[in-house]
Order: C-alpha cells, then structure tokens, then sequence
C-alpha cells in the first residue's frame, strides 16, 4: 500500500479537473443537505439572528450545496438579506458556491485559505457554518481550526457544523480503504471535533440526523465512493476485492447488488 495525504488529495479534488467526480459524488450526496436543511427551523433560526449589517461565514463553502437546499426545501422569503462570506483553501469552490449564491444569500468577502489561518479580523460573523466541510482537516490543526470557528462567531450568533459520526459511512468507508487500499490521513469524526469546539470555549449541543443512500447503478456507486474516499484510480470491482475494504462493502449490498449507505451526521448547535 502507498500512503497519500488526505488534504492535499481533497483539495486536488475540488478543482476544475475533478468536477466529473463532484457530479458523481453528489448524485447520492445531496441528499445530505437536503436532510441538514430540513433538520431545524431555518427561516426562524436565520429571521432571529438578523439585523441591518448581519453577516454569515461559510466555512470550507464546497460547491455551495447547503444554502443551495435551504432554498430550494425552506421557505427563506422572509429572510433579509446577509453579507455571506466564503471561505474555503479551493479557489475553484470558492467560484462555485459563489455562482449559485442567491437571495438572502449575498456573497462578499472570498476567503481562499483554510479555516485554521482564517485572519483575526475576520469575526463577529452572526452566522457561522461548516457543513460537511472539516473531514480532512490534518487532526493536529483540530484544536487550532475549533478556536478559529468559535473567534470567528459573535457574541450571541449561531454556530453549526454538521459532520458524520464515526459510525456513518463516511467514516466507516474511509477508515476500510485505508486499511484495505491507500494508508493515510483519517477523516476527522463528529466527536472530534465535538471535543475540539469544546475544548475552545463552546457550549456545544449534538443533534443527530440519520438517514440512508443508495442506488443500485454500479457507475454512480463507484463515482460516488470514488469521491469518499478522493481517489478515481480504483474502480469499483477493485475496492469490492480489497481486504477489509470489501467486507464493509458487502455489508452495504443486497441479493442484487444495490448499494445502502448508512448516515448518521451530528448537528453541533453553538
């Protein structure tokens, strides 16, 4: 087995090049917003936080496929409208979740660094999320990017990072493939960074979401498990005969070969 540095591959990904593998991951992956969006009161949560000048930071932005599901599965016309900030180490997200910004979504400042050497002056942000956005992030930077989250967050604001449990399957897939494929970095966990906010001064409430995805379409699997795990040189039939690997997979395939991917995903209310 090689080793492979799971940020430097992540951030590989998120570029122009591997837009193909974006499209096949969110063919299952959306719905991953569209459970966080339906989880909670947006429209209220965000009506109660506004006010003339209020500002929201996207942490690690993606593609912009969370405020994309808050407007398509929630009613946010009353909402005003909010200096939305974007923040992600992937110049190409940054352009991308910035084209599908729409209102109340109002893009301004474009952040192109990692949330750990977010600068100082950027705080006071009466909104702060990162959704699904902090799994590759190097675990001896965890510390540093919790109290950078928490400094960046006003006084009374509203903090949110939704991230899967250990035992969903983006954990569980990932920690198979480098035990069976590709030795690296592991994924960061819910409770990990649960600790972590914790540890820099939070008052932090986990609120678990647990859902299933699937499909029994062996190309949309294998585009999708390919961006689990940042890695489009191992086709499926590859990582259903790898050691460990394989026996995860078939724990999440049927008689006929459909895949279920199990989720559970905490929301870590501030």
């Amino acid at each position: 087995m090689s080793t492979g540095d799971t940020a430097d591959r992540s951030l590989q990904h998120w570029s122009e090049s591997g837009r193909t593998g974006m499209e096949a991951f969110y063919a299952l992956a959306t719905e991953d917003y569209r459970q966080l969006a339906l989880a909670a009161d947006w429209p209220e949560l965000l009506r109660e936080r506004a006010h003339d000048g209020w500002s929201l930071l996207d942490v690690a932005c993606g593609s912009g496929k969370f405020p994309t599901a808050l407007r398509t599965h929630t009613d946010l016309s009353g909402v005003p409208a909010v200096a939305y900030d974007l923040l992600d180490p992937s110049a190409f997200s940054v352009r991308e979740a910035r084209g599908v910004l729409a209102p109340p979504f109002v893009p301004r400042h474009e952040l192109v660094t990692t949330l750990q050497d977010l600068p100082a002056e950027h705080a006071g942000y009466d909104v702060v999320w990162a959704v699904h956005a902090l799994y590759a992030l190097p675990p001896e930077e965890l510390d540093l990017a919790a109290e950078r989250f928490v400094a960046a967050l006003a006084p009374g604001g509203l903090g949110l990072v939704a991230q899967a449990t250990a035992s969903s399957h983006y954990l569980a897939f990932y920690d198979a493939f480098r035990a069976g494929v590709r030795d690296a970095t592991p994924y960061s966990t819910a409770e990990q960074v649960r600790d972590a906010l914790t540890r820099a001064g939070a008052d932090v409430r986990d609120q678990r979401v647990t859902y299933r995805t699937g499909s029994g379409d062996r190309d949309v699997v294998e585009g999708f498990l390919q961006r689990c795990a940042f890695d489009d040189s191992v086709s499926l039939t590859e990582m259903e005969a790898a050691p460990v690997l394989g026996g995860y997979l078939a724990s999440c395939r049927d008689a006929d070969g459909r895949y279920d991917f199990d989720h559970e995903v905490s929301l870590l209310w501030l």
